[in-house]
């Protein structure tokens, strides 16, 4: 597990590219046979990535970071696998997960394993108490169809973890499809001061990129994303971005609160 302490506003103004994507982009989560991880303090998220091999089940381990006896004993999680169908076993429950589907694991569940041939994404956040554990396809997810071909960002959003959906502490997380022809997402844009937000993009051709913008409203930053690489959005900074090729991404957000629509909208003539 990698640990990476907060940046802010006052210091990435001075950044390097090479800065920037030491400091926010997590560009190898998908190792075969490991599971990856990065311990962001901003709100003490867990980004990781599961990539089994075949016949050989891969158990997601603890870290010294967390000093707990296992993985899950103070936290929640939300796997979403980015690859092929797999299966997500939860304290011997086999979880069938397809492509773009979503597994809630909560507090205090012991032992989590993950099976070939998926490739799974998990973003875990700190836990005051237990929820259920859940299985969500994208038929049983809250469904919202936004924008437009006029603005090159039709899409479709599932919220698989939410107020009104899978139920937990702290974690918002849900998976954004773009359709073929439309590049941007997330714009116009937003920050939304109580949260921190991850973005995984997946579903992008191996020869394609994301130009990701990051930073203040008036003095933002890019970071150029390929397929299966995440990006953690602080609190105080935008997240859009515009592909080369339609891709999918995976949001997870945690902090002060589950509200989905708590963000402070920045208008595309106040972008700088």
């Amino acid at each position: 597990m990698q640990v990476r302490y907060p940046a802010g506003p006052d210091q990435v103004c001075r950044f390097t590219t090479t800065d920037l994507r030491r400091e926010f982009l997590i560009e190898e989560l998908f190792r075969p046979g490991e599971v990856s991880a990065v311990y962001t303090h901003h709100d003490r998220i867990v980004i990781a990535g599961a990539l089994p091999n075949p016949a050989i089940p891969l158990a997601l381990p603890t870290f010294e970071a967390l000093r707990s006896d296992y993985f899950l004993q103070r936290r929640e999680a939300g796997v979403i696998n980015v690859g092929p169908p797999g299966i997500v076993e939860v304290d011997g429950h086999a979880y069938p997960v397809a492509h773009a589907e979503c597994v809630y694991i909560g507090r205090g569940a012991r032992d989590v394993v993950f099976h070939h041939p998926g490739a799974y994404y998990l973003v875990s956040a700190a836990a005051h108490e237990p929820h259920p554990t859940r299985h969500a396809t994208l038929t049983d997810a809250n469904t919202s169809r936004l924008g437009g071909s006029e603005g090159s960002n039709e899409r479709t959003i599932y919220r698989y973890i939410h107020l009104d959906g899978i139920r937990s502490c702290q974690l918002v997380m849900g998976v954004t499809v773009l359709e073929p022809g439309s590049m941007w997402n997330t714009m116009p844009c937003h920050t939304h001061d109580r949260r921190t937000e991850i973005y995984l993009y997946f579903d992008l051709d191996a020869d394609h990129r994301v130009v990701h913008l990051m930073g203040k409203p008036d003095e933002t930053r890019s970071l150029i994303v390929a397929d299966r690489q995440a990006v953690i959005s602080p609190s105080w900074s935008v997240h859009c971005g515009f592909g080369t090729r339609r891709y999918a991404f995976v949001w997870a957000m945690a902090g002060e609160n589950q509200a989905f629509d708590d963000m402070d909208h920045v208008a595309i003539t106040d972008l700088r």
